[in-house]
């Protein structure tokens, strides 16, 4: 198993994509720390890693840096080590760029850029004994300036410009940073599905690969691809998880 002995966290790991990345890691062998909003959904994922794997969850208000510092200390507190980090976590709001405000900019942007900084830069020290790795969501929306993603774009460009940085600050002391862009079937995507079928269908068509991925088997297994030793020649890169339907040049 790639990541066997391995120590990741993973940002946002009860449902979705983050519950896909939880998963495959532990098939990986890995020890598995997770946070998230979700006391119901935590515990069910925590529950059902745990059958495989070592794991632990952490209930976290993203909103509070305060709440992710403490719960960053209590996973460093069990497992002593770290060998990677995953920053899935995200919310905001579907806004027109003329009516996007402020708030929505401070909910997309404290929920997933700050704490993913700040995660970044707490778990620097372990990651450069360990000699580990970092694996950032992007996504195509913001790449491909989708309307009414502002706030959410203005978040995840941001994120993808501090991998870069952190790419180049950190490769002496072999550190990667990868940034992950995907497209998959996660729950709120199959929630839109049935809401809005024909819009469903044309945004499959438009994918090369004429489907969705999967949270775990593909998503989640590219990610432990970035996290575990065969990558470590791969760093500050954008990796589109997206079936062809953005190809950068």
């Amino acid at each position: 198993m790639k990541l066997a002995d391995h120590t990741i966290l993973v940002n946002g790991g009860a449902a979705g994509i983050g519950r896909g990345v939880v998963m495959a890691l532990a098939k990986e062998g890995a020890r598995v720390a997770f946070f998230d909003s979700s006391e119901e959904k935590g515990r069910i994922t925590e529950k059902e890693v745990s059958e495989r794997a070592e794991c632990m969850f952490v209930k976290v208000n993203l909103l509070d840096k305060d709440e992710v510092a403490q719960g960053f200390k209590q996973v460093i507190g069990r497992f002593k080590t770290l060998h990677g980090l995953v920053n899935c976590a995200q919310a905001s709001r579907n806004v027109p760029f003329l009516d996007t405000t402020e708030e929505e900019l401070r909910l997309a942007l404290h929920t997933g850029f700050l704490p993913a900084f700040h995660l970044m830069k707490w778990s620097y020290p372990y990651l450069k004994e360990t000699q580990g790795s970092i694996v950032n969501f992007a996504s195509g929306a913001a790449l491909e300036g989708m309307p009414t993603q502002t706030s959410y774009a203005a978040a995840k460009e941001a994120l993808r410009g501090i991998s870069r940085v952190a790419a180049k600050e950190w490769g002496p002391d072999q550190i990667n940073v990868n940034i992950v862009c995907p497209i998959a079937a996660s729950e709120g995507v199959l929630e839109w599905k049935e809401k809005m079928p024909e819009a469903y269908e044309k945004m499959v068509n438009n994918i090369p690969l004429r489907r969705l991925g999967d949270c775990e088997h593909d998503v989640g297994r590219v990610v432990c691809f970035l996290l575990s030793r065969d990558a470590k020649f791969i760093t500050g890169q954008t990796i589109m998880v997206d079936g062809g339907t953005i190809m950068l040049r």
